[in-house]
């Protein structure tokens, strides 16, 4: 369950943006990389603390276990594209193990701030992004929109055969991430499209695996044109 979290409210919200931090991280690294994001109006923004302690790093948290799938970390360093692509294809047990106490999460907020899941914006940064694109199309509900900061469409196949959601995305990806490779923009966009979702991205010049402030307020202007 999600005990932890870091809360900002202004005005009356109308609008709710959870964002899910990486692997081996935790909520205040987020808070501080998004602060652009506070200040949306009417506006909702939790992070929440993922219930798990990392296996790397027990300061840190995680959304489900890398090494289960990828016990060697061979993902960084593979030289092959399609080697690459198969360890996320193995992560469906934990991504859908974080997806059950995710929505459980966000059905919570909306009921208590009276809101439905046209109102939600589901964020993430790297495993935070893949548990943000998988909840995002396996809600039975439509959801306002999804962000992904440096992430990718994981277990791809299982997804295609039993989503049911199909929220407008936006994609913002670094051309120098060393750890998500960049390639994963492409193949995650012609994954979602052909799905039928609608897909917006952006190319962070320079920019590594990281959270930019560039990025972040691409960010605020894709959920701030929906609200």
């Amino acid at each position: 369950m999600i005990s932890e979290e870091i809360v900002h409210v202004t005005g009356v919200p109308k609008k709710l943006v959870v964002f899910l931090h990486g692997y081996q991280d935790d909520a205040e690294h987020i808070d501080r990389k998004t602060e652009f994001l506070h200040g949306l109006n009417n506006t909702a923004l939790h992070i929440p603390q993922a219930p798990c302690v990392n296996e790397v790093d027990r300061s840190k948290r995680q959304w489900y276990s890398m090494h289960q799938f990828d016990p060697d970390d061979k993902r960084r360093i593979t030289a092959s594209w399609d080697e690459f692509i198969e360890f996320y294809n193995r992560m469906t047990v934990g991504l859908e193990e974080a997806n059950h106490y995710i929505l459980e999460y966000v059905d919570t907020l909306l009921s208590e701030y009276g809101l439905g899941y046209e109102d939600l914006f589901l964020c993430g940064f790297s495993q935070g992004a893949m548990c943000a694109i998988y909840s995002g199309l396996m809600c039975p509900h439509q959801l306002g929109g999804v962000v992904s900061f440096s992430g990718i469409l994981a277990a791809r196949g299982y997804v295609e055969k039993h989503s049911s959601s199909r929220p407008d995305f936006l994609l913002l990806h670094g051309d120098a991430d060393n750890m998500v490779r960049f390639e994963a923009l492409d193949f995650t966009v012609r994954g979602l499209r052909e799905m039928g979702c609608k897909v917006e991205t952006a190319v962070i010049a320079g920019a590594g695996h990281k959270i930019t402030e560039e990025a972040v307020v691409k960010a605020h202007d894709f959920i701030k044109s929906r609200c």
